[in-house]
């Protein structure tokens, strides 16, 4: 498993490379911008993680992080800041990155989320191997309306355009999908989708609901599918009754 790990203070990055290290993982370590992208480009099949200051010497952290994005939607990116304030984390979740954690931070917890999100990325890959090994015979496709997930290639077609998913915005989707029709309060969702991530509040989660929409819905702001329920959280409907 390799980890691209994004820091600019030398004791820190080379902490964090070291402990990386002696979990059994294969560490590049990158101290600004432009260096973390060529490593990224050079190697981005391998990548399993991404961790991500944001206050980075001439590239911030949301800019690499979109940089990564295009380059690949699925690989997760974990950003570690020192930044606190909850439009910090607004703003890196728009980016593109799947989990936030502030300094300082304990180890062993850094360690657990790191963790979690490879074995979920590389299930996602073993899926996508899969259908590739079935000539293309995907058997992770659903669709409702006028879309159709391909959760085997992180993708969503919505009529003519597709659009790249996110690791943690596919796991939303796919967690709607399964509970069509449940009502699911913002702290159900918070705990089964993303587990022990305390760093994502219900505000993060309003956010990536909103970038679904735009994906999945043909007008985001009148939704058919993922619908409000007002001071309690989300419905997901495949088939609404206008339909």
């Amino acid at each position: 498993m390799k980890v691209l790990i994004v820091e600019d203070e030398e004791a820190m990055g080379n902490g964090l490379k070291f402990n990386f290290e002696q979990e059994g993982y294969d560490v590049a370590l990158a101290g600004d911008g432009p260096t973390a992208l060529a490593d990224f480009q050079a190697d981005s099949d391998n990548f399993d993680l991404v961790i991500l200051d944001l206050m980075l010497p001439g590239m911030s952290g949301y800019e690499i992080c979109r940089e990564i994005r295009t380059l690949d939607s699925s690989v997760p990116i974990l950003v570690l800041s020192a930044r606190t304030l909850s439009e910090d984390k607004v703003a890196a979740f728009d980016c593109g990155s799947d989990q936030y954690m502030t300094k300082p931070f304990a180890l062993p917890e850094l360690l657990s989320r790191a963790r979690n999100l490879i074995e979920r990325h590389a299930g996602q890959r073993e899926a996508a191997a899969t259908d590739d090994a079935n000539n293309g015979t995907n058997k992770d496709t659903i669709r409702f309306g006028d879309v159709e997930v391909d959760f085997s290639k992180f993708e969503v077609k919505t009529k003519d355009q597709t659009h790249p998913l996110t690791t943690m915005e596919q796991q939303l989707l796919r967690y709607f999908i399964q509970n069509d029709g449940q009502v699911l309060s913002r702290a159900r969702i918070l705990e089964d989708v993303w587990g022990e991530s305390a760093e994502v509040t219900t505000r993060s989660i309003d956010n990536f609901v909103l970038r679904l929409r735009k994906i999945v819905e043909p007008d985001p702001a009148s939704p058919r599918h993922i619908l409000s329920v007002r001071g309690t959280g989300y419905r997901f409907v495949a088939g609404p009754e206008s339909d």
